[in-house]
């Protein structure tokens, strides 16, 4: 094992429930061919824990994926627990986001909002299959609208909506999560939105 030291980063970020502002600062290094740094966990749109990824550690992501666009297939490890994941840009920057699983898997309570999570990442060469959940594939045979406008996503897209239904633990959670992406794709309102069903831009 050898520790590569690369150039010492200062990210600035500030929280809207505190009063101060909060510094974080992130090394990231090399070990084992990975990229590894620490970064403050944080909720965007309300329910999804996230982590931001330093631009250091993106520029080499960009490199091995041979892109800077779309989802970006990634491995690790988040506070020692294996992971494979995505990180995708949102709301102009690109983040890691942290499911239910991998949250438990690394010991992390709750969300984790305002811990510091360690993260080793790596791009992911590895081709995926994503299965569709069965309830998603009867509701789009229910909905003409809904399953048109699925198959109009891009590809990374559907995958990310795969991926998350498929991260659900109930029968419960599917259900519920899979009515309220059918409710997006058909232009109902519904609450509580994944942030991977934003509007996709065209063109």
């Amino acid at each position: 094992m050898f520790i590569i030291t690369s150039r010492w980063i200062r990210r600035y970020s500030k929280f809207p429930d505190d009063d101060a502002h909060h510094f974080l600062d992130l090394s990231p290094v090399t070990r084992n061919f990975m990229r590894v740094f620490s970064a403050r966990i944080f909720i965007i749109s309300k329910i999804n824990p996230v982590v931001d990824v330093p631009d250091e550690v993106l520029e080499y992501l960009f490199k091995k994926a041979g892109k800077r666009t779309g989802a970006i297939p990634v491995k690790g490890k988040l506070n020692g627990a294996k992971f494979i994941h995505n990180i995708v840009k949102y709301e102009g920057a690109w983040r890691l986001y942290l499911n239910g699983p991998m949250r438990k898997n690394a010991g992390i309570d709750g969300s984790g909002s305002g811990d510091i999570a360690n993260v080793e990442i790596d791009f992911d060469p590895k081709p995926r299959v994503t299965p569709m959940p069965r309830q998603f594939e009867d509701a789009l045979k229910k909905s003409k609208i809904a399953r048109a406008e699925f198959q109009n996503l891009s590809p990374s897209r559907q995958k990310e909506i795969l991926r998350y239904l498929g991260s659900m633990k109930t029968e419960g959670s599917l259900v519920r999560n899979v009515e309220k992406v059918v409710k997006h794709l058909t232009g109902e309102p519904t609450d509580k939105l994944h942030a991977l069903m934003r509007v996709e831009k065209k063109g």
